[in-house]
């Protein structure tokens, strides 16, 4: 509760914290927009492939000439992460190799990286977080985002001597959009498919967060990060408010819908009929907790927490995240205190790449939020042992073997050469699940 403090201090003596921007899209875009008034640190250079929309982002978020005149642009995400005055990398590309790419840079290079990218991090985050801990650097989750917020408050819960019994997010969900493609992705959204269009919109980004791809990537990150379980045939989207979290959410031995206690999940914002669900989540994050004892159960009462019938089980929630208008608070913990907000510890879930149908050997996958796979979270044992192929590789990949609609792809479906990507992964699986 003292980063702005800290912050003051460290720009009246040392100066602000270098910071270097890799991808100026929507939450680069909002990252850009708080910079010039969080107190501490400075944006001396950004990267994206289209160096003239990249400086439209930063005047379509209010930077004035000045302040876009004095910082450096470039496509090359190695020469702004090697220069001396920068401090913070944060890796917003969404592009997991490039994400692999520039967290390997940085961490041979000394430098601390917020990493955006949660493809990357669900790819090959254990070994790209155990390499940089080896190094001496920080390897966080960007404060705002899901994974990074629901690590807080688990860590807050164990903190205080609460055990927990569920973490995760809300969502809009139906079972049906797993089959969602890009094309009929914008009435899912009520939005008309020219006007997103003209807006900038990418149909199949916005899809992987409506196919259920996101919230599997999301929900094996928080598993990594925080050591919890993963449902073992995914996750269950159950209908869910914020005043039924506790009731819901809580082992099904106890009367709740979780395999066993310390498990992810993800509640949707309407019920299965399409109506909506009464006091939604679907912007926000939550922890379930349970009492340790019947005086702690008495408290939950007297302090007008909402518990399940048996008083024992409570929850916590925060009904919003503000995505990259938060990230300051991870730079800023990085660089004064030298702790992430999140990281991945283990690898304990995994986002494998599903078929949306019946796929025929010689098709061409094209990824997350396509026309062909979604992400399935899985535990990363079962993954391992199916020798599922993740999300986040199946992209641009090409079948040898007939795939059927709702089955899992597998490595030995498709042929992919050893590269950066693959290499980290591997690297990860050896780490095993501890």
């Amino acid at each position: 509760m003292n980063l702005a403090r800290l912050a003051a201090e460290r720009a009246a003596t040392k100066g602000p914290i270098g910071v270097a921007v890799i991808g100026a899209g929507k939450f680069g875009s909002m990252f850009l927009s708080q910079a010039p008034t969080s107190p501490g640190l400075r944006i001396n250079v950004i990267v994206d492939l289209d160096i003239e929309r990249a400086k439209a982002a930063c005047r379509n978020v209010g930077w004035d000439e000045e302040r876009i005149a004095a910082c450096d642009f470039t496509e090359d995400g190695a020469e702004a992460i090697a220069r001396d005055d920068i401090e913070v990398v944060v890796e917003v590309t969404g592009n997991p190799a490039a994400g692999i790419r520039h967290a390997l840079a940085a961490i041979e290079a000394g430098k601390h990286i917020v990493m955006v990218n949660v493809e990357a991090d669900v790819l090959a985050g254990p070994a790209l977080a155990a390499r940089a801990r080896a190094a001496g650097v920080v390897y966080s989750m960007a404060y705002g985002d899901q994974p990074a917020l629901v690590a807080e408050q688990v860590d807050w819960a164990r903190a205080a001597g609460f055990q927990v019994i569920a973490a995760g997010k809300g969502t809009k969900y139906m079972p049906e959009y797993h089959a969602v493609t890009p094309d009929d992705v914008w009435s899912h959204y009520g939005l008309d498919p020219a006007r997103a269009k003209a807006a900038g919109m990418n149909p199949q980004m916005f899809n992987s967060f409506l196919d259920g791809t996101k919230s599997s990537i999301e929900m094996a990150a928080i598993a990594n990060a925080c050591g919890l379980a993963v449902p073992s045939d995914g996750l269950r989207f159950p209908p869910c408010g914020v005043d039924d979290l506790p009731t819901i959410l809580k082992p099904k031995s106890d009367g709740g819908q979780l395999e066993s206690r310390g498990m992810v999940e993800v509640v949707s914002s309407l019920n299965r009929d399409g109506s909506p669900v009464e006091r939604d989540l679907r912007w926000g994050v939550y922890v379930v907790i349970e009492a340790t004892n019947d005086y702690t159960a008495s408290c939950f009462e007297q302090y007008g927490m909402r518990t399940d019938p048996s008083g024992r089980y409570g929850a916590l929630y925060r009904p919003y995240h503000l995505i990259g208008l938060e990230l300051g608070i991870s730079v800023l913990s990085a660089a004064l205190r030298g702790e992430p907000t999140g990281s991945t510890m283990s690898f304990r879930g995994d986002a494998v790449a599903v078929a949306k149908r019946n796929l025929k050997a010689g098709e061409k996958l094209d990824g997350e939020g396509g026309y062909t796979v979604w992400g399935k979270l899985w535990p990363a044992d079962r993954s391992l042992a199916h020798g599922a192929l993740p999300i986040g590789l199946a992209h641009g990949v090409t079948l040898d073997h007939d795939v059927a609609e709702g089955e899992a792809v597998r490595w030995s479906d498709v042929t992919i050469g050893d590269n950066q990507a693959v290499s980290l992964r591997r690297e990860a699986e050896g780490l095993g699940s501890a």
